[in-house]
C-alpha cells in the first residue's frame, strides 16, 4: 500500500519525485509536496532518484508487480540520459540546480544507482546488457576518481557525496552509506558475473 500510494503522489510524469508529500492524518488528503534536500520543491534531487530505482526495483522483486518494474524502468532511463557526460556517469547532488557544472557531486546517488541497476538487469533481457554497462561505468568512475585514500579519510572509502546541500550539511564529503551501497554493488557485480544473479 505505502509503494502503491508512493508511486501516485511523490511521483511525477517522467517519473522523477519530491522528497517529502505530507498527508492530512484525518483523511489522508496531501497538504503539500516538496523537498528538504533537493535543490526546490520541483527538482529532481540526485539521491531520490536513485533511492526511487533501488525501492522499486526492490518492490518487484518481492511481488512480481509490473507497476513497480515500469517505474523501476522509467526511473532508470531519467537517470541515465541524464548523466554529466558521456564519460562521466556521477550526478550532481541535484539534476536542476543551477550551478552546474560548478556544483558538488553526490557519490551516494552514484553508488545506490549502480546497485539497484545490477538487480533490474535481471528482469529485463532487452535492456540488461545497458544497466549492467552503466552500473559497471559508475563503478569505474568511483573506483578511479573518487576513492578515498587508504589510511586516510578516517577510514571511508570513498569522497565526495553530499548529504543536504540546501541546508550546508555534509557538502562534498565522505558519507558511510555511500561506502555501504559501493561495497553492495561491487559484490552484486561479482556475483552477478559468476553465478547470472545479483542477490546478495
Amino acid at each position: 500500500a505505502h509503494g502503491d500510494k508512493t508511486l501516485k503522489k511523490h511521483c511525477r510524469e517522467d517519473m522523477t519525485s519530491y522528497h517529502v508529500v505530507s498527508y492530512l492524518p484525518e483523511d489522508g488528503t496531501v497538504e503539500s509536496k516538496g523537498t528538504y534536500q533537493g535543490y526546490d520543491d520541483e527538482s529532481s534531487w540526485a539521491r531520490g532518484q536513485a533511492w526511487a530505482v533501488y525501492g522499486y526495483t526492490m518492490c518487484y522483486r518481492f511481488t512480481k508487480q509490473q507497476t513497480y518494474l515500469k517505474a523501476a524502468y522509467k526511473i532508470a532511463e531519467f537517470i541515465m540520459s541524464h548523466c554529466p557526460s558521456e564519460k562521466d556517469f556521477i550526478p550532481y547532488w541535484d539534476y536542476n540546480a543551477p550551478g552546474i557544472p560548478d556544483e558538488p557531486r553526490d557519490v551516494s546517488a552514484a553508488t545506490v544507482t549502480a546497485s539497484a541497476l545490477y538487480e533490474l538487469s535481471m528482469y529485463d533481457e532487452t535492456n540488461r546488457t545497458g544497466y549492467v554497462d552503466r552500473a559497471d561505468r559508475i563503478l569505474e568512475n568511483l573506483t578511479n576518481r573518487y576513492r578515498a585514500s587508504v589510511g586516510k579519510d578516517c577510514g571511508f572509502l570513498l569522497l565526495h557525496s553530499t548529504g543536504s546541500k540546501t541546508h550546508g550539511s555534509e557538502v562534498d564529503v565522505p558519507i558511510v552509506y555511500a561506502d555501504y551501497y559501493y561495497l553492495e554493488a561491487l559484490l552484486r557485480k561479482a556475483k552477478l558475473e559468476k553465478e547470472g544473479t545479483a542477490l546478495l
